[in-house]
Protein backbone atom coordinates (compact mmCIF):
# COMPACT_ATOMS: atom_id res chain seq x y z
CA UNK A 1 0.00 0.00 0.00
CA UNK A 2 1.85 3.22 -1.00
CA UNK A 3 1.72 6.25 0.81
CA UNK A 4 -0.03 8.05 -2.33
CA UNK A 5 -2.85 6.05 -1.54
CA UNK A 6 -2.95 6.85 2.36
CA UNK A 7 -2.57 10.65 1.08
CA UNK A 8 -5.85 10.32 -0.79
CA UNK A 9 -8.13 8.37 1.50
CA UNK A 10 -7.01 11.14 3.87
CA UNK A 11 -7.63 13.43 1.54
CA UNK A 12 -10.84 11.83 0.94
CA UNK A 13 -11.50 11.62 4.65
CA UNK A 14 -11.25 15.66 4.96
CA UNK A 15 -13.38 16.17 1.71
CA UNK A 16 -16.02 14.32 3.55
CA UNK A 17 -15.74 16.00 6.65
CA UNK A 18 -15.96 19.41 5.21
CA UNK A 19 -18.78 18.35 3.26
CA UNK A 20 -20.37 17.15 6.66
CA UNK A 21 -19.29 20.64 8.44
CA UNK A 22 -21.50 22.36 5.94
CA UNK A 23 -24.40 20.31 5.63
CA UNK A 24 -24.22 20.35 9.47
CA UNK A 25 -24.06 23.66 10.39
CA UNK A 26 -27.32 24.31 6.85
CA UNK A 27 -29.42 21.78 8.73
CA UNK A 28 -29.27 22.87 12.59
CA UNK A 29 -29.27 26.69 11.42
CA UNK A 30 -32.68 26.14 9.95
CA UNK A 31 -34.22 24.01 12.65
CA UNK A 32 -37.78 26.42 13.52
CA UNK A 33 -37.20 27.96 16.38
CA UNK A 34 -34.99 31.17 17.69
CA UNK A 35 -31.90 30.04 20.13
CA UNK A 36 -32.02 33.59 21.84
CA UNK A 37 -35.76 32.40 22.66
CA UNK A 38 -34.78 29.58 24.19
CA UNK A 39 -31.90 30.73 26.33
CA UNK A 40 -34.05 34.07 27.42
CA UNK A 41 -37.61 32.09 27.26
CA UNK A 42 -40.73 33.57 25.30
CA UNK A 43 -41.08 36.56 27.73
CA UNK A 44 -37.89 38.49 27.09
CA UNK A 45 -37.84 41.85 25.53
CA UNK A 46 -37.15 42.73 21.75
CA UNK A 47 -34.35 44.70 23.24
CA UNK A 48 -32.73 41.45 25.68
CA UNK A 49 -33.38 38.88 22.12
CA UNK A 50 -31.63 41.67 19.92
CA UNK A 51 -28.56 41.95 22.31
CA UNK A 52 -27.85 38.35 23.35
CA UNK A 53 -28.22 37.68 19.24
CA UNK A 54 -25.54 39.90 18.74
CA UNK A 55 -23.46 38.41 21.42
CA UNK A 56 -23.94 35.01 19.85
CA UNK A 57 -23.45 36.31 16.00
CA UNK A 58 -26.56 35.27 15.24
CA UNK A 59 -26.88 38.46 13.03
CA UNK A 60 -24.35 37.70 10.79
CA UNK A 61 -25.02 36.09 7.62
CA UNK A 62 -24.59 32.69 7.52
CA UNK A 63 -21.46 32.22 5.59
CA UNK A 64 -19.72 34.29 8.06
CA UNK A 65 -21.23 32.44 10.96
CA UNK A 66 -20.25 29.05 9.12
CA UNK A 67 -16.27 30.24 8.25
CA UNK A 68 -16.13 31.56 11.97
CA UNK A 69 -17.87 28.18 13.43
CA UNK A 70 -14.84 26.40 11.26
CA UNK A 71 -12.45 28.32 12.48
CA UNK A 72 -12.90 27.96 16.05
CA UNK A 73 -13.29 24.64 15.35
CA UNK A 74 -10.09 23.79 14.21
CA UNK A 75 -8.69 25.67 17.26
CA UNK A 76 -10.98 23.09 19.55
CA UNK A 77 -13.62 25.73 20.36
CA UNK A 78 -16.76 24.28 19.84
CA UNK A 79 -18.58 27.31 21.36
CA UNK A 80 -20.91 27.04 24.71
CA UNK A 81 -23.82 24.70 25.06
CA UNK A 82 -26.67 26.80 25.14
CA UNK A 83 -28.56 24.88 27.61
CA UNK A 84 -25.80 24.14 30.26
CA UNK A 85 -23.74 27.24 29.86
CA UNK A 86 -20.49 24.84 29.45
CA UNK A 87 -17.86 24.50 27.05
CA UNK A 88 -19.03 21.81 24.69
CA UNK A 89 -16.04 20.00 24.64
CA UNK A 90 -16.09 19.78 28.36
CA UNK A 91 -20.03 18.19 27.78
CA UNK A 92 -19.50 15.99 24.54
CA UNK A 93 -16.11 15.09 25.80
CA UNK A 94 -17.06 12.81 28.51
CA UNK A 95 -20.51 11.49 26.88
CA UNK A 96 -17.95 10.84 24.17
CA UNK A 97 -15.79 8.54 25.99
CA UNK A 98 -19.25 7.06 28.07
CA UNK A 99 -20.55 5.76 24.80
CA UNK A 100 -16.86 4.59 23.45
CA UNK A 101 -16.63 2.59 26.27
CA UNK A 102 -20.07 1.15 25.42
CA UNK A 103 -19.48 1.03 21.70
CA UNK A 104 -15.72 -0.56 22.07
CA UNK A 105 -17.30 -3.46 24.18
CA UNK A 106 -19.88 -4.27 21.58
CA UNK A 107 -17.38 -4.23 18.85
CA UNK A 108 -15.00 -6.99 21.42
CA UNK A 109 -18.15 -8.77 22.00
CA UNK A 110 -19.04 -8.90 18.45
CA UNK A 111 -15.32 -10.03 16.82
CA UNK A 112 -15.15 -12.47 19.43
CA UNK A 113 -18.19 -13.95 19.10
CA UNK A 114 -19.39 -13.63 15.25
CA UNK A 115 -16.03 -14.73 13.90
CA UNK A 116 -15.86 -18.03 15.45
CA UNK A 117 -19.57 -19.22 15.15
CA UNK A 118 -19.38 -18.02 11.64
CA UNK A 119 -16.41 -20.19 11.24
CA UNK A 120 -17.81 -22.81 12.61
CA UNK A 121 -20.82 -23.11 10.45
CA UNK A 122 -18.70 -23.12 7.27
CA UNK A 123 -16.96 -25.85 8.33
CA UNK A 124 -19.79 -27.64 9.72
CA UNK A 125 -22.18 -26.91 7.04
CA UNK A 126 -25.21 -29.34 6.58
CA UNK A 127 -24.78 -30.19 10.36
CA UNK A 128 -27.01 -29.62 13.36
CA UNK A 129 -24.28 -26.72 14.43
CA UNK A 130 -24.89 -24.84 10.93
CA UNK A 131 -28.15 -25.07 11.39
CA UNK A 132 -28.74 -24.05 14.81
CA UNK A 133 -26.01 -20.34 14.35
CA UNK A 134 -28.09 -20.28 10.98
CA UNK A 135 -30.93 -19.75 12.90
CA UNK A 136 -29.66 -17.77 15.41
CA UNK A 137 -28.50 -15.58 12.89
CA UNK A 138 -32.03 -14.88 11.41
CA UNK A 139 -33.51 -14.96 14.78
CA UNK A 140 -31.04 -11.83 15.47
CA UNK A 141 -31.24 -9.82 12.28
CA UNK A 142 -35.34 -10.00 13.09
CA UNK A 143 -35.15 -7.80 16.19
CA UNK A 144 -34.57 -3.94 16.48
CA UNK A 145 -33.00 -2.46 19.24
CA UNK A 146 -36.10 -1.52 21.35
CA UNK A 147 -37.37 -5.19 21.20
CA UNK A 148 -34.02 -6.54 21.90
CA UNK A 149 -33.28 -4.47 24.80
CA UNK A 150 -37.13 -4.57 26.43
CA UNK A 151 -36.59 -8.59 26.13
CA UNK A 152 -33.28 -7.80 28.27
CA UNK A 153 -34.75 -5.82 30.77
CA UNK A 154 -37.60 -7.97 30.98
CA UNK A 155 -35.79 -11.34 31.47
CA UNK A 156 -32.45 -10.05 33.00
CA UNK A 157 -33.42 -7.16 35.15
CA UNK A 158 -36.93 -7.47 36.36
CA UNK A 159 -37.89 -7.58 39.69
CA UNK A 160 -38.21 -11.86 39.41
CA UNK A 161 -34.40 -12.15 38.03
CA UNK A 162 -32.25 -8.91 38.86
CA UNK A 163 -29.62 -10.45 37.30
CA UNK A 164 -28.51 -6.53 36.07
CA UNK A 165 -29.17 -3.70 36.59
CA UNK A 166 -32.16 -2.05 34.71
CA UNK A 167 -30.06 1.10 33.76
CA UNK A 168 -27.31 3.63 34.64
CA UNK A 169 -23.58 4.07 34.52
CA UNK A 170 -20.37 3.32 36.37
CA UNK A 171 -17.07 4.41 35.48
CA UNK A 172 -14.42 1.68 34.42
CA UNK A 173 -11.99 3.71 36.79
CA UNK A 174 -14.42 3.66 39.70
CA UNK A 175 -15.71 0.39 39.91
CA UNK A 176 -14.65 -1.91 37.33
CA UNK A 177 -17.16 -4.75 38.35
CA UNK A 178 -19.33 -2.50 38.60
CA UNK A 179 -19.08 -0.92 34.57
CA UNK A 180 -18.82 -4.92 33.57
CA UNK A 181 -22.75 -5.53 35.93
CA UNK A 182 -24.05 -2.31 34.18
CA UNK A 183 -22.87 -3.03 30.78
CA UNK A 184 -24.08 -6.70 30.01
CA UNK A 185 -27.08 -5.78 28.87
CA UNK A 186 -26.59 -2.00 26.70
CA UNK A 187 -23.61 -4.13 24.80
CA UNK A 188 -25.61 -7.13 24.57
CA UNK A 189 -28.91 -5.36 22.44
CA UNK A 190 -26.04 -3.53 20.24
CA UNK A 191 -24.16 -6.64 19.96
CA UNK A 192 -27.12 -9.20 19.01
CA UNK A 193 -27.85 -7.88 15.50
CA UNK A 194 -24.14 -7.24 14.74
CA UNK A 195 -23.46 -10.79 15.74
CA UNK A 196 -25.81 -12.23 13.75
CA UNK A 197 -24.72 -9.91 10.33
CA UNK A 198 -21.13 -10.57 10.74
CA UNK A 199 -21.34 -14.69 11.23
CA UNK A 200 -23.79 -15.38 8.16
CA UNK A 201 -21.14 -13.09 6.32
CA UNK A 202 -18.24 -14.89 7.45
CA UNK A 203 -19.53 -18.40 7.00
CA UNK A 204 -20.84 -17.36 3.46
CA UNK A 205 -17.18 -15.91 2.46
CA UNK A 206 -15.93 -18.93 4.19
CA UNK A 207 -17.89 -20.89 2.14
CA UNK A 208 -16.83 -19.59 -1.39
CA UNK A 209 -12.96 -19.49 -0.26
CA UNK A 210 -13.22 -23.34 1.05
CA UNK A 211 -14.45 -24.08 -2.58
CA UNK A 212 -11.66 -22.11 -4.38
CA UNK A 213 -9.28 -23.47 -6.48
CA UNK A 214 -6.23 -23.26 -4.81
CA UNK A 215 -7.87 -24.45 -1.60
CA UNK A 216 -8.54 -27.81 -3.47
CA UNK A 217 -4.68 -27.03 -4.81
CA UNK A 218 -3.43 -26.94 -1.06
CA UNK A 219 -5.38 -29.88 -0.15
CA UNK A 220 -3.91 -31.96 -3.16
CA UNK A 221 -0.40 -30.90 -1.75
CA UNK A 222 -1.02 -33.04 1.48
CA UNK A 223 -1.64 -29.92 4.24
CA UNK A 224 -3.37 -31.15 7.20
CA UNK A 225 -6.84 -29.44 7.13
CA UNK A 226 -6.48 -27.17 10.03
CA UNK A 227 -2.96 -25.83 7.96
CA UNK A 228 -4.94 -25.32 5.23
CA UNK A 229 -8.22 -23.39 7.32
CA UNK A 230 -5.61 -21.35 9.50
CA UNK A 231 -3.13 -20.20 6.52
CA UNK A 232 -4.88 -19.68 3.22
CA UNK A 233 -8.71 -19.71 4.03
CA UNK A 234 -9.30 -17.90 7.39
CA UNK A 235 -7.09 -14.61 5.88
CA UNK A 236 -9.23 -14.87 2.49
CA UNK A 237 -12.68 -14.57 4.52
CA UNK A 238 -12.14 -11.97 7.00
CA UNK A 239 -10.83 -9.30 4.44
CA UNK A 240 -14.65 -9.07 3.47
CA UNK A 241 -15.66 -9.58 7.45
CA UNK A 242 -13.75 -6.56 8.19
CA UNK A 243 -15.18 -4.31 5.55
CA UNK A 244 -18.77 -5.43 6.83
CA UNK A 245 -17.70 -4.29 10.82
CA UNK A 246 -16.64 -1.01 9.16
CA UNK A 247 -19.89 -0.76 7.53
CA UNK A 248 -21.93 -1.80 10.43
CA UNK A 249 -20.22 0.95 12.93
CA UNK A 250 -22.63 3.25 10.85
CA UNK A 251 -25.94 1.01 12.28
CA UNK A 252 -23.72 0.98 15.45
CA UNK A 253 -23.68 4.55 16.26
CA UNK A 254 -26.89 4.81 14.86
CA UNK A 255 -28.58 2.11 17.37
CA UNK A 256 -26.67 3.78 20.32
CA UNK A 257 -28.54 6.77 20.78
CA UNK A 258 -32.01 4.09 20.91
CA UNK A 259 -29.57 1.89 23.53
CA UNK A 260 -28.97 4.36 25.89
CA UNK A 261 -31.88 6.18 26.37
CA UNK A 262 -33.25 3.03 27.38
CA UNK A 263 -30.75 1.77 29.58
CA UNK A 264 -30.18 5.41 30.78
CA UNK A 265 -26.41 5.50 29.91
CA UNK A 266 -25.05 8.94 29.89
CA UNK A 267 -23.22 8.58 25.92
CA UNK A 268 -23.59 10.43 23.11
CA UNK A 269 -27.24 9.13 22.57
CA UNK A 270 -28.64 10.26 25.01
CA UNK A 271 -26.96 13.84 25.00
CA UNK A 272 -28.17 14.55 21.64
CA UNK A 273 -31.77 13.45 21.92
CA UNK A 274 -31.39 16.42 25.43
CA UNK A 275 -29.94 18.95 22.62
CA UNK A 276 -32.31 18.36 19.95
CA UNK A 277 -35.06 18.79 22.47
CA UNK A 278 -33.44 21.96 23.57
CA UNK A 279 -32.31 22.91 20.75
CA UNK A 280 -28.85 23.27 21.57
CA UNK A 281 -26.92 24.17 18.40
CA UNK A 282 -23.48 23.91 19.49
CA UNK A 283 -24.05 20.47 21.23
CA UNK A 284 -26.27 19.20 18.00
CA UNK A 285 -23.33 20.25 15.58
CA UNK A 286 -20.41 18.86 17.68
CA UNK A 287 -22.15 15.63 18.31
CA UNK A 288 -22.93 15.52 14.34
CA UNK A 289 -19.65 16.10 13.22
CA UNK A 290 -17.89 13.30 16.19
CA UNK A 291 -20.28 10.81 14.89
CA UNK A 292 -19.06 11.71 11.18
CA UNK A 293 -15.44 11.79 11.98
CA UNK A 294 -15.66 8.70 13.84
CA UNK A 295 -17.64 6.71 10.60
CA UNK A 296 -14.95 8.19 8.51
CA UNK A 297 -11.79 6.97 10.23
CA UNK A 298 -13.19 3.57 11.13
CA UNK A 299 -13.92 3.05 6.89
CA UNK A 300 -9.72 4.31 6.88
CA UNK A 301 -8.73 1.70 9.08
CA UNK A 302 -10.67 -0.74 7.58
CA UNK A 303 -9.21 -0.17 4.26
CA UNK A 304 -5.54 -1.11 5.64
CA UNK A 305 -7.00 -3.89 7.47
CA UNK A 306 -7.82 -5.22 4.65
CA UNK A 307 -4.74 -4.98 2.70
CA UNK A 308 -2.92 -6.36 5.31
CA UNK A 309 -5.18 -9.52 5.14
CA UNK A 310 -5.35 -9.80 1.53
CA UNK A 311 -2.09 -9.47 -0.43
CA UNK A 312 -4.42 -9.34 -3.57
CA UNK A 313 -5.33 -5.97 -2.74
CA UNK A 314 -3.55 -3.53 -4.70
CA UNK A 315 -3.96 0.05 -4.04
CA UNK A 316 -1.90 1.45 -7.47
Amino acid sequence: MSPSYLARRLSAVLLVLLIVTFAVFAITTILPGNAAVMILGEYATEDQLLALEQRLGLDRPWYVQYLSWIANILQGDFGMSLRLSLPVSEVVGDAFWNSASLAVTALVTVTVIAIPIGILAALKRGTIADLGISLLAYVGTAFPEFVTATLLLVFLAGPATGFFPAGGFVAPNESFAGFVSHVVLPAGTLSLILTAHIARQVRSEMLDVLGSDYIRAARLKGLRERTVVRRHALPNSLAPAVAVISLDIGYLLGGIIVVEEIFAWPGLGRLLILALENRDLPVIQAITLLLATVYALSNLISDIVIAALDPRVRYE
